[in-house]
């Protein structure tokens, strides 16, 4: 049996983006590069108000402009800096970028209709899959927890990559992946004992 006092615990912050400029309300958006309201500053300000007193040894984002400047906000108090993590962006839309989710369902009716009732299994034109994107996000996540073990870290990121990681943790599968809210700047805590996955907050809001 283990020695109790030999186990590792990391715990993981899971931060979602604030909210991004009006402009992409009711679009498509992944790849596209946009940064938050005044309104998602607000909210980011308020989640690094909640965290003031956790021990953050590190602070990693997606490069998309909405997480890097969620995470900077996050860090301004802290001594430890931002760290890009490429493989936590969200997923690459493909040819839908940027577009209204009526002009999708026009222009690309039976895809549309395929992401509507199997949002797991599509793969996006010109773009990515869901199974390709959970690959690279598991993979990243799981060299952040080896690199920082023993460690609080926070990971600052989008819906769909933040899903994935808790719905990896739970033991769930990928069709139910969206049963899992996220609202913008929701803070998700999972604890690794030992390796093993405890969440103790899913969607907490501010």
């Amino acid at each position: 049996m283990s020695d109790a006092s030999t186990i590792t615990t990391t715990r993981l912050w899971l931060i979602r983006h604030g909210e991004p400029v009006p402009e992409v309300r009711g679009r498509c958006y992944g790849r596209l590069d946009v940064g938050l309201s005044a309104e998602g500053r607000c909210q980011v300000e308020r989640v690094a108000q909640r965290l003031e007193a956790e021990p953050l040894h590190a602070i990693c984002a997606s490069p998309r402009r909405r997480t890097l400047e969620s995470a900077r906000i996050l860090a301004s108090a802290r001594a430890c800096g931002v760290q890009v993590e490429e493989d936590l962006r969200e997923i690459d839309f493909g040819d839908f970028e940027g577009l209204p989710y009526e002009q999708i369902a026009e222009r690309y009716p039976e895809i549309y209709r395929q992401w509507m009732e199997h949002p797991t299994e599509v793969e996006f034109p010109n773009g990515e899959s869901f199974v390709k994107m959970c690959a690279r996000v598991t993979r990243s996540i799981a060299a952040l927890l080896a690199r920082h073990a023993g460690d609080c870290v926070a990971v600052v990121t989008h819906s769909g990559v933040i899903r994935i990681v808790l719905a990896d943790a739970l033991g769930m599968p990928a069709e139910n992946l969206f049963r899992i809210g996220q609202g913008f700047a929701a803070a998700n805590l999972i604890r690794y004992v030992g390796g093993y996955p405890v969440v103790e907050s899913i969607n907490g809001g501010v």
